[in-house]
């Protein structure tokens, strides 16, 4: 199967002028985390030139490089990733998959003749897991069993740190061993471009070291037994749209965490393998 099977069509692209409130709000609006991003050149030509993401946004806006500067004059050409991964929509499936994998990214952006037509993300992957073969397989046999996380007293620029140093999308917050909450890039993202906002420019520097993990973070967390089969983890995540659940054992301590890139690996290996 070629991977303009599978792809999404129906575009949602950003210019690189905008600023990444435009891009949050897109986001929200679309239910996505990630959005091409164009730019029209002087031959009035629509080119891609880069990709932004909720991650992308989150360890920007929260790294002390860009200072003071407003989310309203926060470009997307600031933000973005510049060195676009894309694939022409002939691909097979099983190379895509492999290619975001060894890549470390959530999607590729989809050509044709040099025009953009499409993205895939991890999660047009996830309808795989929905088969028969992925009822037999356990989440805690796919899990990643090293977790992160910052307590919810932590500095908020501490947990960004963390997230970038560990390239991952999400914290655990945890007390006294016990699981409070979790903190993404979403959540990150909204919160500084609401600080920006709403906190005068010559505050700022001083007082972002006054936001606290648990001013942000999102509290009742879902989580799933360790025991859920992957295709429940996949249909979870198709309902909700989120991309990684703490799982609990019996005695509900959380014992590890899967994402859809774990999933993804999954896949690969089931479907794709030699």
């Amino acid at each position: 199967m070629q991977i303009k099977n599978l792809m999404s069509e129906e575009l949602v692209t950003i210019d690189k002028d905008q600023n990444v409130c435009d891009a949050l709000r897109l986001m929200k609006k679309h239910k996505i985390s990630r959005i091409p991003v164009i730019n029209t050149n002087e031959n009035h030509e629509k080119e891609l030139v880069g990709i932004i993401s909720e991650k992308d946004i989150a360890t920007k806006l929260g790294s002390s490089k860009y200072g003071n500067l407003a989310p309203s004059h926060f470009h997307i050409s600031t933000v973005m990733v510049k060195e676009v991964i894309t694939a022409e929509k002939s691909m097979d499936i099983a190379e895509a998959a492999q290619l975001i994998l060894e890549k470390n990214i959530g999607a590729l952006t989809v050509i044709s003749e040099g025009d953009l037509v499409g993205i895939i993300t991890k999660s047009d992957f996830i309808d795989i897991c929905k088969g028969k073969a992925y009822e037999k397989i356990l989440a805690e046999e796919i899990m990643s069993s090293e977790i992160i996380s910052v307590s919810s007293q932590d500095r908020l620029v501490h947990a960004i740190r963390v997230i970038k140093d560990s390239n991952i999308g999400r914290l655990l917050i945890n007390e006294n061993n016990e699981l409070v909450g979790i903190l993404t890039s979403k959540d990150i993202a909204r919160a500084f471009t609401s600080f920006r906002k709403h906190v005068p420019d010559k505050h700022q520097r001083t007082q972002v070291k006054n936001i606290f993990v648990e001013d942000v973070m999102s509290f009742n967390v879902k989580k799933l037994s360790s025991n859920s089969t992957v295709s429940d983890v996949a249909n979870d995540m198709l309902e909700t749209g989120y991309n990684g659940y703490p799982l609990i054992n019996d005695d509900d301590q959380v014992v590890g965490i899967v994402t859809q890139s774990d999933l993804l690996g999954l896949i690969v290996d089931l479907e794709f393998g030699e």
